[in-house]
């Protein structure tokens, strides 16, 4: 009777990590699947599909952050901006939501709120290029707004401005994305 005692334990410990291990498998499918419609420019099939997987596990880190890719490109932005908001109140070592909720900033004019998310992105990953690439062109695009003030605060100072903010102004024209685009933690903005 003791011998059958340790068969049983182990038949339970595979059974439950037989479980454990479809469970993370059925997940890693259904990111595999709404990563693909957003990639297919599907979103709003994207945004249900999310929907429908969020109901079982509400606080999935990965399922809140298709949500906001989603919404995002759907064109809601209050609402990716309340789901990437969220995520980095849950989350706050994630460091892409941080980044999506700078870019949502950006698009606004929102320089400033774009400015301290991107700090927190970089100091929740020291490594994340794309966060300082963005950082940087919110620099250059604060750099130039206070450029422009200066200039037209005091007109003496156009001299040494203007080539500034035309270097800054041809940056922009050159990259009119800088800072624009969403992540869906492929690394790009």
């Amino acid at each position: 009777m003791n011998s059958a005692l340790p068969t049983v334990r182990s038949v339970l410990r595979l059974v439950v990590l037989a479980c454990a291990l479809g469970a993370s498998w059925a997940h890693a499918e259904d990111y595999s699947g709404i990563t693909t419609l957003l990639k297919q420019k599907k979103p709003e099939q994207a945004l249900g599909a999310v929907d429908k997987r969020i109901e079982a596990t509400p606080r999935d880190p990965q399922l809140l952050f298709l949500r906001g890719v989603a919404q995002s490109d759907l064109g809601k932005s209050d609402e990716a901006i309340e789901t990437f908001t969220q995520l980095t109140q849950l989350y706050p070592e994630l460091p892409e939501p941080y980044n999506n909720l700078a870019v949502l900033h950006a698009k606004r004019n929102e320089l400033e709120k774009a400015r301290r998310a991107l700090e927190m992105a970089v100091r929740g990953n020291p490594n994340y290029a794309v966060a300082y690439e963005n950082l940087g062109d919110i620099y250059a695009r604060l750099a130039a707004e206070s450029y422009d003030k200066a200039q037209r605060l005091d007109g003496r100072l156009t001299s040494s401005v203007a080539p500034k903010l035309k270097l800054l102004r041809q940056m922009f024209d050159g990259n009119a994305s800088a800072a624009t685009g969403t992540s869906t933690g492929t690394g790009k903005k």
